[in-house]
């Protein structure tokens, strides 16, 4: 894949345009693309590494099958945008907007994505590998049958999100909002559950937790369990 170095030069509107014209897959490294419009573009394939595109327009952008490798993206706007078997790796994509997004397959490993919003996105397959996604938005995400590995949700908007039989290692669901998640046959014994009151433990109905975490739920009611 031919490869663009772009480390320190400037990437106007105009270079960038005449940069996505070539239709061929490309390898871009090193370009600070901030603020700028993508468009409806298919850029399929293509690898980004070390690339700033913050505040960029990406909405309804084709990524599928894309590579993201110590990229920042915060703030950018994908919504909409095509990210099926895209991977993003060691990036920090903090606020970004994946509204309607497809992810489906789609890949985030050793990546931030805090305040991210991944309203009504298509999740299915969606892979989280040692995230940091507090307080992002998450409502009716599925995960379901995944293994999340080491992914904080803390305080996240996790309503209606679907994480049926998912294996939970060193995770956090702490103060998350879980109206009407679902976790039958998850297991939680890996998650840090603080800040879940016993009201909520409804919602964990059928799923797996430690005696240690089913103390700490009882403690709410201001039980002592000897």
């Amino acid at each position: 894949m031919p490869a663009i170095d772009l480390a320190g030069k400037a990437v106007d509107q105009a270079a960038l345009d005449r940069l996505l014209a070539v239709g061929a897959p490309r390898r871009l490294a090193g370009a600070d693309l901030a603020g700028l419009v993508f468009g409806e573009v298919d850029l399929s394939g293509w690898q980004f590494d070390n690339c700033n595109l913050g505040h960029c327009k990406l909405a309804r952008t084709r990524l599928s099958e894309s590579r993201w490798s110590t990229c920042k993206a915060a703030f950018a706007d994908f919504s909409r945008a095509d990210l099926v078997d895209a991977e993003i790796v060691a990036s920090d994509f903090n606020n970004a907007l994946f509204r309607q997004a497809v992810l489906t397959s789609a890949a985030f490993r050793r990546s931030k994505l805090t305040g991210a919003d991944l309203t009504d996105a298509r999740t299915v397959d969606l892979t989280l590998e040692e995230v940091l996604a507090v307080d992002a938005r998450l409502p009716k995400v599925s995960f379901r049958g995944e293994t999340l590995r080491q992914v904080d949700l803390s305080g996240a908007l996790l309503e209606g999100a679907d994480f049926r039989d998912v294996v939970f290692e060193d995770c956090s669901l702490r103060d998350a909002q879980l109206i009407r998640a679902r976790f039958e046959g998850a297991d939680l014994r890996g998650a840090d559950l603080g800040g879940i009151r016993l009201g909520d433990a409804a919602h964990f109905r059928g799923a797996i937790i430690s005696r240690a975490q089913a103390t700490d739920l009882l403690k709410e009611l201001g039980l002592r369990v000897l």
